[in-house]
């Protein structure tokens, strides 16, 4: 027995949007052509009921989910009430649930987990822990998920993982929810199986569930013919494509209206309470067909409105108020604090580097031991560096490597562990979760930390390890240690909010991780003072060099390491270098002479006014241009971006 205390109603509703995919350029300038989707669209569901739209692709399936949530991108005509309350994006959000087409999880976590943090995400701080708790139990129940609640996400079998991904759209106990394709390349019994299941939800809490599917191919056509004659159930829905088909398809397949009646026998998901919707689309194979198609649906809808009027409203037996378990949902008390949902994004983060599982191993080796190797490696072939003049070519290609090692791992650890928070991001904040400086904020209270002493662990290696240390300091040099170590992670942080700055628009991790390398190659080559030197730049490269971190890092690693160092003289020596010149041997008289070559000194005749050495100072802007780095971010987070790049992260 249906329960009629939650009804959502659309009345009369008009969809006008994009029918082609459109270029890139079409997208930016908002030109991309549209048409009518929805025509006169009218439709009532209750509570304890599920709705099935079954279609075509191009149908418009999609769509009139887009327009019940209030997503859709395009004008919108007509009334969407809920409990007779118009609908908005934000009573939507806090009410209602969708479950998308292609939805990623975070593979670090377990079923049981993955649902725990989604209630503290969606749940209000106002519910006690115990009872999120006994609703996370409650869903892994319901959707038959209890055995493998501890089974890591990325290990749970097709069936399982859809029915995870409802899941946490159940956790916040929505009164409608909408699901596109649930059953998508599941086979007949786990489509029965999920379809039961959200079946047996509707009734049991008195919910709306509305679902779309393409028509399956081992159902025969009769049994999805539409009732001739109308019911006390009968509704009338026409939904029109103008989206072009890859392959025509017979013109009698096409259904030219829409009813709606209880299936009590011979329907695809054996289940009494199922309510099946058959959308139309009109036949594009030739003028004349689409003339022809197009007017029988327009004659069905006027005779529908002429006879189908008493049927229009539900008029079952009275509600029966006793007949859910929550007569309030939970969705009802409201949202999570600020506080609450920082707390969840960043516990949720930690949890995902649990060397539990193979995820959390991975996210362990790229924030804390892959830079710590490639170190490593660098202390084994840099290991017999000597104290004496035919050292200095080396210590600069060890800085050298120092600093594009630690940027060109920052790429690849950044693309590799950021990329599923970025796409979780986009469609939790498209459920009105959290919005997107929350999130970046979040994420960079995490992962900053970490970087710092993946940094300087490794850092310690190459600097205690080949003994770059100034000798006339007794005992470690913990102090050059500390400067040495932060300048690099002044790199990794910079780096990894480029990575960031550039995997917001870029979906793939790859692509984004190549054209931060690019870019971190051009910047080394111009601003390390290694491969070129600055004196030798011409001016307008010199003058670029100075918006690159990398100009800045580098000199403090450079003055650090060479200003006024006297270097030692091999064993087999005869004579100190009396001056700058190689008539000993001696190339360099000191360090400081070594870095006249690369570096403008006041002194330096023509170069007077020129000053690129200032320990402090390079050490200040080496961490003014990653503050700068994140706050790009957090505005880019805060502006809006164009529709068809988020929806790219979330289809």
């Amino acid at each position: 027995m249906m329960n009629s205390e939650f009804v959502l109603e659309l009345i009369s509703v008009f969809h006008t949007g994009p029918v082609e995919p459109g270029s890139c350029v079409q997208k930016l300038v908002g030109n991309v052509p549209t048409g009518v989707i929805l025509k006169d669209v009218s439709l009532e569901v209750h509570g304890g009921e599920l709705m099935a739209v079954l279609g075509s692709k191009g149908s418009g399936k999609r769509a009139l989910l887009e327009v019940i949530s209030r997503r859709a991108q395009g004008p919108t005509r007509g009334q969407i009430l809920l409990n007779h309350v118009p609908m908005s994006l934000r009573l939507f959000q806090d009410s209602c649930g969708y479950v998308t087409h292609k939805t990623q999880l975070l593979e670090g976590l377990t079923a049981k987990q993955t649902l725990e943090y989604a209630a503290r995400l969606s749940l209000s701080s106002k519910i006690g822990s115990t009872m999120r708790a006994n609703r996370v139990r409650q869903v892994l129940a319901d959707l038959a998920l209890s055995q493998v609640a501890n089974r890591s996400v990325d290990l749970l079998t097709p069936s399982e993982y859809r029915r995870l991904v409802i899941g946490v759209q159940l956790i916040k106990d929505p009164l409608v929810l909408l699901l596109d394709e649930p059953a998508w390349g599941l086979d007949p019994l786990n489509t029965y199986f999920v379809i039961s299941i959200l079946s047996n939800h509707a009734k049991k809490y008195n919910r709306i569930i509305l679902v779309t599917m393409e028509k399956p191919r081992y159902l025969p056509d009769e049994q999805l013919q539409c009732t001739p004659t109308p019911t006390r159930h009968t509704q009338h829905l026409n939904l029109r494509t103008y989206a072009s088909e890859t392959e025509p398809r017979p013109h009698s397949s096409y259904l030219h209206a829409l009813y709606r009646s209880d299936i009590r026998s011979g329907a695809w998901f054996l289940a009494s309470d199922v309510v099946i919707l058959c959308l139309s689309t009109v036949d594009r194979r030739s003028r004349e067909r689409f003339i022809d198609s197009n007017n029988q649906i327009a004659a069905l809808v006027e005779k529908f409105k002429l006879e189908g009027g008493p049927y229009r409203k539900y008029s079952g037996p009275p509600p029966d108020m006793d007949h859910s378990e929550h007569k309030v949902p939970l969705s009802a008390y409201g949202r999570p604090s600020v506080i609450s949902a920082m707390a969840a994004i960043f516990g949720r983060a930690f949890t995902m580097m649990s060397p539990c599982s193979y995820m959390g191993i991975q996210q362990l080796f790229f924030r804390l031991l892959m830079l710590p190797a490639f170190f490593f490696l660098l202390w084994n072939f840099y290991w017999e560096i000597e104290d004496y003049q035919r050292s200095f070519q080396s210590r600069g290609g060890l800085i050298f490597n120092c600093v594009a090692g630690t940027a060109y791992l920052a790429t690849a650890a950044t693309s590799k562990t950021f990329a599923q928070h970025r796409t979780r991001y986009y469609h939790e904040a498209r459920e009105g979760l959290y919005r997107g400086p929350l999130f970046i904020t979040t994420y960079n209270l995490f992962s900053l930390p970490v970087s710092y002493i993946n940094v300087m662990a490794a850092s310690a290696i190459a600097f205690f390890g080949l003994g770059l240390g100034d000798t006339a300091v007794q005992g470690p040099d913990w102090m050059g240690w500390l400067i040495f170590g932060s300048v690099l992670w002044a790199v990794w942080a910079f780096v990894e909010q480029q990575t960031v700055a550039l995997m917001m628009v870029v979906k793939s991790s790859y692509s984004a991780a190549a054209a931060s390398i690019a870019l971190t190659t051009f910047y080394l080559l111009v601003a390390s003072a290694t491969l070129r030197s600055l004196v030798g730049l011409p001016d307008w490269l010199y003058y670029l060099s100075h918006v690159i971190v990398y100009r800045y890092v580098a000199a403090v690693l450079h003055e650090q390491t060479f200003l006024d160092k006297l270097p030692n003289l091999p064993v087999n020596a005869t004579a100190v270098c009396p001056d700058n010149n190689a008539e000993y041997g001696c190339r360099y008289r000191n360090g400081t002479y070594y870095l006249l070559e690369r570096y403008h000194f006041p002194q330096n005749g023509l170069d007077l006014g020129r000053q690129d050495l200032d320990l402090w100072s390079n050490f200040g802007l080496s961490f003014a241009f990653f503050g700068g780095m994140l706050t790009l971010n957090l505005i880019l987070y805060l502006v809006p971006l164009p529709a068809f790049i988020k929806s790219k992260f979330r289809d």
